[in-house]
């Protein structure tokens, strides 16, 4: 690792391994935060969305801009040092972060990312591949599957991984599809890129979990991937893995059994591969209830006891404890019975999950009295109609050939970098959405063009869109707010506070204020003096005070964001910098051109 976990440096995506989200730097506090000014601009330069967190060692600060460009800057000034661009044929990369290593006598300084599906290697200091790694400089991530090649058209996560030791471990994005590849957990040497262990998230005859999944199952089912953020206890040497949905997410005729190690949050020793522990908080999923965000490391008092624990908050809204040790929940959790499918070959599990502390941080019902009173009266026919003729019976409602209300949604609940904590002292705090989504199987692919271009076949499979549920407006149709952040007390298994994060300007300039903002992706950071800092996609950086979540600052930019800001400090200065380039329209008619920056605040 380029350095200790001390919080004080930005060398880690997320600022450490263990994906804190948290800064010990002390220079900007309460009492201060007003006084921020912007110190230096990095325009993106071509009108694209970023949503990336910078990496900050030294004096080097290392962003995505101008299609895909990987760009050093110096990191008091903003000014650019070198850019090293993947090539013009790049459509996919990890556009959320990127890796740094360095040797022990840092004479090695390594920056690793994927693109179009290549691990890839570059010196941290000149921007040049690196020709000892790979083939020369890259690594096929297609291959070593147990699959052709050719029939891979996704592995390659938009996330990074974790460095550990001369390690870098990562996860993968595998489709949503039937047919897609397998969601393996590889390890890979920094120097060489020489793969050195995998850990099977379909297991294979004689593992662990193997019984869970029809014969021959890891043959032809995908997924169970890591598609988001991997979290690192690095004293330990443990890595905490928190895997996806198996393959088709919707339908899971062909994958009878509880389909281990989906939707787990994994255990696993950094060094071998070899499983610790892991816990399930979804059996045989139906609903793509992915684990989106990253475990969350942190100490708490438990029954007078002093405990190193892990937090897993998800997209149904629940936050799963556990002693990050043992595996074992600090509070009990319960296995509830919960409505079968109705499809024909479906074999639904019989009960799910559900944690008796910490309360759920997110809505998980809708019904057509929750409906948003900015509906127009067209759209809130049209969704009355909808609710009152679905099937609706809670969070795990399986999906079927009639309307299913999802609540807070596939893509609800708390998402990629939404969750950060403050480590010492258990305390937790997470940004969810209300995003409702209604799903609908059908045999024909074609009625949503993204499964069908993801579809391996259709056959007698079944399929549904995600279903978003989506007012002519952009808007969310339940009643705000669309967007909260949560504070938890981790030690006492209680909620501290909850507020609306963020507006939608058009509501805002007509008075209406508290609904949150819409549809975001948002990832926190919490310091040692008592602030957070995120941006939104009204367009607004805020620092807000962790005892109540009172706003003490704001500052309105150019551009929408998504994602991480970077926390750091250079010659006695501390910078807070944010990646503002994203779109903040709902809808194509209220889109505008996006004025991309990459923005640092600091103290004049």
């Amino acid at each position: 690792m380029a350095a200790a976990q001390n919080y004080r440096t930005w060398s880690d995506y997320a600022g450490s391994a263990d994906s804190a989200q948290y800064t010990a730097l002390t220079q900007i506090d309460r009492s201060n935060v007003t006084k921020l000014k912007v110190a230096w601009t990095f325009s993106t330069g071509d009108g694209n969305k970023y949503s990336f967190n910078p990496i900050v060692v030294d004096d080097w600060m290392y962003v995505l801009a101008r299609k895909n460009t990987i760009v050093a800057l110096d990191a008091a000034s903003g000014k650019e040092r070198w850019a090293y661009s993947p090539g013009a044929d790049t459509t996919v990369i990890t556009h959320r972060g990127m890796n740094y290593w360095e040797s022990k006598d840092r004479r090695e300084r390594r920056i690793l990312f994927s693109s179009n599906h290549y691990l890839r290697a570059i010196d941290a200091l000149t921007g040049e591949p690196v020709p000892s790694f790979g083939d020369g400089g890259k690594v096929d991530l297609k291959i070593g599957l147990d699959r052709d090649p050719a029939t891979i058209r996704l592995v390659q996560s938009m996330s990074p991984g974790r460095v550990f030791e001369d390690l870098i471990i990562l996860g993968s994005a595998t489709n949503q599809g039937y047919g897609s590849a397998p969601g393996d957990i590889r390890a890979y040497d920094v120097r060489t890129g020489k793969l050195v262990w995998v850990f099977h998230t379909v297991p294979r005859p004689g593992e662990f979990g193997y019984d869970t999944w029809p014969k021959g199952a890891w043959k032809r089912v995908g997924g169970a991937n890591v598609w988001t953020e991997l979290t690192l206890d690095p004293k330990r040497g443990i890595l905490y893995a928190p895997t996806a949905s198996a393959k088709y997410n919707f339908y899971g005729a062909d994958r009878s059994g509880a389909n281990l190690f989906s939707d787990c949050l994994l255990a696993l020793d950094a060094r071998t591969g070899k499983r610790l522990w892991h816990y399930q908080t979804v059996h045989h999923d139906i609903w793509d209830y992915d684990h989106a965000t990253a475990p969350k490391l942190l100490t708490v008092k438990h029954e007078g006891k002093t405990i190193d624990a892990v937090a897993q908050v998800t997209k149904q809204g629940f936050v799963f404890v556990f002693d990050r040790v043992t595996g074992k929940p600090l509070w009990p959790i319960e296995e509830r019975k919960v409505p079968k499918s109705d499809m024909p070959g479906e074999e639904t599990w019989a009960t799910q999950p559900f944690p008796t502390k910490p309360p759920p941080f997110a809505r998980q019902t809708f019904t057509a009295d929750d409906l948003s009173p900015y509906l127009s009266a067209p759209d809130r026919a049209r969704f009355r109609d909808e609710m009152l003729s679905a099937r609706n019976e809670g969070l795990f409602t399986p999906p079927g050939t009639r309307n299913t209300v999802q609540m807070p949604g596939n893509n609800g609940g708390a998402n990629w970098s939404g969750a950060a904590v403050d480590p010492a002292h258990g305390l937790l705090y997470v940004v969810s959405k209300d995003l409702p989504a209604m799903l609908k199987l059908a045999k024909d692919p074609a009625q949503d063009k993204q499964i069908a271009a993801l579809a391996a076949s259709a056959g007698e499979k079944y399929y549904t869109g995600f279903g978003f549920m989506l007012a002519s407006d952009g808007l969310s149709p339940i009643k705000p707010p669309w967007t909260s952040l949560t504070a938890y007390d981790l030690n006492e298994g209680t909620i501290r506070w909850k507020i609306p994060l963020g507006e939608v300007p058009h509501l805002a300039a007509k008075g209406i204020k508290d609904t949150g903002t819409h549809y975001p992706k948002v990832g926190p950071v919490v310091t040692a003096t008592g602030l957070i800092f995120t941006g939104t996609r009204d367009k607004k950086v805020r620092a807000l005070d962790t005892r109540d979540g009172k706003v003490l600052w704001e500052h309105t930019l150019d551009s929408a964001m998504e994602g991480v800001p970077a926390v750091y400090e250079l010659g006695g200065r501390q910078y807070i910098v944010f990646c503002a380039a994203a779109q903040a329209g709902l809808t194509v008619a209220t889109q505008e051109p996006i004025r991309g920056a990459y923005v640092a605040f600091a103290l004049p």
